[in-house]
């Protein structure tokens, strides 16, 4: 597979910006970091759909603190309770917001009809693991409590993360099996987004696409020490999820991987974990696209098709 042309042009001006000097996240500091990653939104900022009401909420978190959440509700609200999509966004636990996935959430609203809750969690390294899971946690029990007036079913809600934000949301999905009926919530579906699930070593595909494909393996690095605490934090299953033990149970996956990503061989193992326990899993591979592609709409306009398949993937489970 090649790499698709309109994102290898993306690169070269990419490249072309580099030699200018402009430092890559790893030699930044967060807060530079944090700047540059939504600075770079902006620039792929495309005419996501407008026609939907958007609400400011917050939850307390176990800590005391204040997390912020976002809901998006489809023009047309649907008769009766309606399922939710939890969306996770992605950014190595230290850069990302909800504004960096606003487009995002857009989409999946407007074209699976469903309302989406974004959770805007704390991030390293001011608060390290496993303070991002936990405010991911507590959006559950917020969700629980509050499904009623916001007229969410439980039975229906899908987890959806890009990048760690799918390792968020695969690990809520393997807490939430590991808890029963004690769960808060328990998902019909974890729709896993070229996820991060073993920072415990080196894959083949982190070699092979360490630099110049967007997110660059000494970036991951980069990431992975700002967020654990030691060492140890990384052998943790809720930073490596592909280091779990006993998946069965656990809630229906897709996994989408790229093929120009140094997570690709890591997504593809998770997969075969899941299907290799007796989870059902589908699996969505764009070859000739690279990590962070559902926010490349105007670097490639074929994403557009590629965020109906996956909002499609959602209408499937929760209808």
């Amino acid at each position: 597979m090649t790499l698709h042309p309109d994102i290898g042009a993306f690169i070269d001006l990419a490249e072309e910006r580099q030699l200018r000097r402009q430092p890559a996240f790893h030699e930044l500091s967060p807060a530079q970091a944090r700047a540059a990653f939504e600075q770079t939104t902006r620039q792929l900022q495309w005419p996501a759909p407008q026609g939907l009401a958007v609400q400011a909420l917050s939850l307390t978190a176990r800590d005391g603190q204040s997390v912020p959440l976002r809901l998006y509700r489809p023009a047309a609200a649907a008769q009766g309770l309606s399922g939710l999509i939890v969306y996770l966004h992605g950014g190595g636990y230290v850069v990302g917001s909800l504004d960096s996935h606003d487009g995002v959430c857009r989409e999946f609203c407007q074209r699976s009809g469903y309302p989406v809750l974004a959770v805007g969690y704390r991030l390293a390294p001011e608060h390290k693991f496993p303070s991002a899971l936990h405010d991911c946690s507590d959006a559950l029990v917020w969700l629980r409590e509050q499904a009623a007036a916001l007229g969410i079913d439980l039975e229906r809600v899908a987890l959806v993360g890009d990048s760690v934000g799918a390792s968020l949301a695969t690990v809520l999905s393997i807490e939430a099996a590991q808890a029963g009926a004690e769960a808060a919530v328990t998902p019909k579906l974890q729709l896993l987004c070229y996820p991060m699930t073993d920072a415990s070593r080196r894959s083949a595909s982190m070699e092979l696409f360490a630099e110049g494909y967007f997110l660059e393996s000494e970036t991951l690095e980069w990431f992975y020490s700002h967020t654990a605490r030691s060492d140890a934090d990384r052998l943790d299953w809720r930073f490596s999820p592909l280091l779990a033990q006993g998946l069965g149970g656990v809630a229906p996956a897709v996994v989408v991987v790229a093929g120009f990503d140094p997570l690709l061989d890591e997504g593809l193992a998770y997969a075969a974990t899941l299907r290799a326990q007796g989870v059902a899993v589908e699996l969505i591979e764009y070859g000739d696209l690279t990590h962070d592609l559902l926010r490349m709409r105007t670097v490639v306009p074929g994403i557009e098709q590629v965020q109906q398949e996956l909002a499609e993937v959602v209408r499937r489970y929760l209808g």
